[in-house]
């Protein structure tokens, strides 16, 4: 089993999206910016470091920067078994596995952010980084400080984050270092995320959830706030509206996924810090992490060598995944082909649909396994429309 992995606020860097530009993967930028209204690529290529903090900046350009990498991912054939993604980055795994379209996906963003912003701005918080310490010790910590401070990250083992006040992440971190963290350290962010300090913030983000109806999933998505996979759609909505004011538990959902079976864990977005996380909390895990173009060719190696029951040779192509997504070629409405039901055999050029006046045929030779978008279902480009077994 493969598993995609995908960043949170705190990864972005200024200049990430430069390597991209005249990728073919750059378009999703220029779309993503045509649905927010705002100029993203501007953000990927130009904005500083303080600009890029801002939350409404930093979440907006990280989810289309990581859509941008699986985009090019997708393109080389290669398609995960399971999904999750760190606070942010769990909806860019909906938008992933194809449980939201990419419009919603950019539209719930931009409303996070917006929402995260407004909360931080009304109820002023920080968070901070516990290094060398254990979960139930920093747990401890926390309580000791007696003040507005609670663990909003579990990471890794011997990596926590708190969050809350000022003061009391002052006196728990004063708490912890007296329990003996090896150190700690204030992260770059402008709020107390995933604390009551996102109250505000969690009951603006609920209608938005419920109207952008998630949809069922055949990826699962091992959530943040318990740790376990889902693929019903319906059960998005109370988890990602929980996840605002919930602790992440992260260094959990990494040992869900090992459970799993998970052979590989691909990181796919800027940053590489998942891929940290993965190295500390499974032992002989194997991980990398892709962020730029020139990565793309170290991780069809990897692939093959960390899952090769699913791979064989083909010809013209370095990969070949027993199962192929089949893409969008336009933006428009969905209409599938008629007579095509799951199971069907599916040769080169089979027409399944199309979007709008555009004939959606497949690039694939395969079995269909089933059809992601549905009669009458608005897409973007590039978005999720079939999936095939291919032997």
């Amino acid at each position: 089993m493969l598993a995609f992995l995908f960043p949170g606020q705190g990864s972005q860097r200024p200049g990430m999206g430069r390597p991209w530009v005249g990728h073919e993967s750059w378009e999703l930028v220029d779309e993503a910016s045509a649905i927010a209204g705002r100029d993203i690529g501007r953000l990927l290529l130009d904005a500083d470091a303080d600009e890029l903090k801002d939350t409404r900046n930093a979440q907006l350009a990280t989810f289309v920067s990581s859509l941008m990498v699986l985009d090019a991912v997708e393109r080389l054939g290669i398609e995960p078994s399971v999904c999750a993604g760190h606070s942010l980055g769990e909806y860019t795994a909906l938008t992933a596995n194809g449980s939201l379209g990419f419009d919603d996906g950019v539209r719930l963003v931009l409303e996070r952010g917006d929402a995260m912003h407004a909360a931080g701005t009304s109820s002023p918080g920080v968070m901070s980084a516990v290094l060398g310490l254990d979960d139930d010790q920093v747990e401890v910590a926390c309580r000791r400080a007696d003040d507005q401070v609670w663990v909003a990250n579990f990471n890794a083992p011997g990596q926590v984050v708190i969050a809350g006040s000022p003061d009391g992440v002052q006196k728990a971190s004063q708490h912890a270092k007296d329990l003996g963290a090896k150190r700690v350290m204030s992260l770059p962010v402008s709020g107390a995320f995933h604390t009551p300090f996102m109250n505000a913030a969690r009951d603006r983000l609920r209608a938005a959830i419920s109207a952008a109806k998630p949809r069922d999933s055949d990826v699962p998505i091992v959530s943040n706030v318990d740790a376990l996979a889902h693929r019903e759609g319906d059960e998005w909505a109370s988890l990602l509206s929980a996840q605002l004011c919930s602790p992440v538990r992260w260094k959990h959902s990494l040992l869900e996924l090992s459970r799993q079976g998970v052979a590989g864990y691909a990181e796919l977005g800027p940053g590489g810090v998942l891929t940290g996380m993965v190295k500390r909390t499974i032992e002989g895990s194997r991980s990398i992490s892709v962020a730029t173009p020139d990565e793309l060719d170290a991780l069809l190696e990897w692939v093959s060598t960390v899952a090769p029951a699913t791979t064989a040779p083909h010809e013209g192509e370095h990969l070949f995944v027993v199962e192929r997504l089949v893409v969008a070629p336009a933006a428009g409405v969905f209409t599938p082909q008629d007579g095509l039901n799951d199971g069907v055999r599916i040769e080169v050029g089979t027409v399944l649909g199309r979007v709008g006046d555009v004939e959606v045929r497949s690039p694939f030779a395969g079995i269909l396994q089933n059809f992601i978008a549905h009669n009458g279902e608005r897409l973007a480009m590039r978005e999720p429309v079939a999936w095939l077994r291919t032997h």
